[in-house]
This record gives structure tokens, C-alpha cells and sequence, in this order.
């Protein structure tokens, strides 16, 4: 048995059981993984994968239970390097942060600056994507940590860290009538005129839906988007008033807008960092979190880590 076996076994299932794709991400031949992995059945002496032909159609039971053990004898591979990497190169390595538009463009600019400063050597990557597919990063391994609003408490295999509250603003156009109200405004008011704002799964889309069902109002929410800067553009070209983060908004850069602090009518919400429970960070990696959070010392960290699904 080959850890390129498993590695094998493993991408083959990533990639929705299609060989060519597994042998293109993995840069080898089809022929070359489809014969270790028979290989590897025949050691086994059972079948993982169901095929029809030449064609891998299903996953078998024990393939199942053995995809499963194959994945985790990778992360621990993985790890006993990491663990190797730490004493060798302390400021070398890598770090893939996972996160969403509004936390990469306005949240983490100063940490990555400050942590790219620190550690030079340290190749730093960013990965963006919705809560669930940044999550899904990190359980895969493409990515070291989470850092989002939503969705990381949905995934049992990671940790959740609270770093932050923030809430939500307005944002009109020059000459806007719920600028007359400024901190007066309420939910009635902002309802009465076609909203832009973030797509369900973003930026805690749902406090926002919830704070209208609560006053038994049905908002107009003419356009969503994941990027912060569109909602913007269509608010400033008139289309809609907007709700986003407060920390998405600067008076200077985004000149013809302006914000209405809307914390009164919104339930604040929490950004977190997702880390994989039984993953092994890199020094680097924590000090990148308590940049990030400093409440979050390596500490704190590791005993969330050795909790092992018990908060």
C-alpha cells in the first residue's frame, strides 16, 4: 500500500469519479491510476469503486469506509511534514487564507500586510469563494484556514473561532429622501424602496431577511451579488438603495454615495476562522490568526483544537 495509491483513490472520488479529470489534476495518465488503484483493491481485497466497463460509476460500501481512512492517513501525512517544515524552516512555507470578497477587500488588507512583513519567506495565497465553497477548501486541504461570516459552524469537522462583530449601513445616492432620516430610518422606511444587497449566502444575508420577517415586511430585493463593489456601482447608478457591511464603505473612495448607520435595525453578525480539528498549524499560521483576531492567542487556538468537537 502507496500513499500515491490513496492519493489516487481519493482525487478519483474529488473529482465526481471521473479518472481522466483525477489523472489531469494530479498531472499522470489514466492508465497510470486506474492500475494502482486496482492494485490497491487487490491488496485490500475489495472492490472500491463500482465501474460499468472502463467507466467508474459508484463508490462500494467498504469504498466508502476506506475513502474515508484514505483521506485522513493524507491529512496526517500531511501534517507529519508540517511537523518536519516547523523545526527545519520556521519562517519558510505556505499559508492558503479561504475567504470571501468582502473579508479579502476590507477586512484583511492591514493583517496580510503585517504578516507578509514578519514573514517574508512565507508564501501567502488567497482563495476566494461563497461560505460553503471556502469551507470546503479547507476539509479538501487547498486551503489552511476560513475566515467568513456564515456557513463555518455548518461543517462539524472544523473549528469555529469568533474573531469580530460588525453590522450592516444604507447606502444612497447624493440627494437620497432617507437622508432626511438619517438614524430615525427604520425598516418600513428602507422597505418602501428597491434594495441591492448580498446573495443569501453572504456577509449574514440571513440577520438581514430575519430583521424584515420580524416586522412582517417583504423587502424589494431587486439585485444580489457577492462583491461588494457591484452593489455599490448599481446604487450609485440608481438602481436600488444598498445594505452592506459598514466596513465596506469609505466616505473618501466612494464618493457620490453615502452611509446611514442601520446597527439599530439589524442583529449584529460574526465573522469567523474555520481550521480543519485534527490539522497541525504551522507557527506562522497562528501568529496570521492573532494578527487577524488578537483575542485569538495560540492558546486559545490549541485548545479549541484539542476540544475535539466537544464545544
Amino acid at each position: 500500500m502507496k500513499l500515491q495509491q490513496l492519493r489516487y483513490l481519493v482525487e478519483v472520488a474529488k473529482q465526481g469519479l471521473n479518472v481522466s479529470d483525477a489523472a489531469e489534476a494530479l498531472h499522470t495518465s489514466q492508465p497510470g491510476i486506474s492500475k494502482q488503484i486496482r492494485l490497491l483493491e487487490d491488496e485490500l481485497g475489495v472492490q472500491v469503486f463500482v465501474r460499468n466497463g472502463k467507466r467508474v460509476v459508484d463508490v462500494t460500501a467498504p469504498g466508502k469506509e476506506i475513502l474515508r481512512i484514505s483521506e485522513r492517513i493524507l491529512r496526517e501525512a500531511k501534517n507529519l511534514k508540517r511537523v518536519a517544515e516547523e523545526f527545519v524552516n520556521e519562517e519558510e512555507g505556505s499559508l492558503v487564507i479561504a475567504t470571501t470578497h468582502t473579508q479579502a477587500r476590507y477586512a484583511l488588507p492591514a493583517t496580510i500586510q503585517n504578516f507578509m512583513q514578519r514573514y517574508p519567506s512565507v508564501k501567502l495565497s488567497i482563495k476566494q469563494g461563497s461560505p460553503t465553497q471556502i469551507c470546503e477548501f479547507v476539509l479538501d486541504g487547498s486551503a489552511d484556514i476560513a475566515i467568513a461570516t456564515e456557513g463555518i459552524d455548518q461543517f462539524p469537522e472544523l473549528v469555529s473561532l469568533d474573531c469580530y462583530q460588525w453590522n450592516r449601513s444604507i447606502i444612497v445616492p447624493d440627494n437620497h429622501p432617507l437622508l432626511e432620516l438619517r438614524r430615525n430610518v427604520t425598516l418600513a422606511d428602507v422597505a418602501a424602496y428597491p434594495i441591492i444587497t448580498y446573495d443569501f449566502a453572504f456577509a449574514g444575508r440571513s440577520k438581514i431577511n430575519r430583521a424584515f420577517e420580524a416586522e412582517k415586511l417583504n423587502p424589494n430585493v431587486v439585485l444580489t451579488a457577492i462583491d461588494t463593489d457591484v452593489i455599490k456601482t448599481y446604487v450609485g447608478l440608481g438602481l436600488g438603495i444598498g445594505i452592506i457591511a459598514s466596513m465596506a464603505f469609505d466616505a473618501r473612495r466612494d464618493q457620490g454615495l453615502f452611509a446611514i448607520d442601520a446597527s439599530h435595525l439589524f442583529q449584529p453578525s460574526t465573522t469567523h476562522i474555520g481550521v480543519r480539528r485534527d490539522a497541525y498549524l504551522r507557527g506562522y499560521t497562528f501568529a496570521f490568526i492573532e494578527g487577524f483576531a488578537p483575542h485569538l492567542k495560540r492558546p486559545v487556538v490549541e485548545r479549541a483544537l484539542n476540544n475535539r468537537g466537544e464545544d
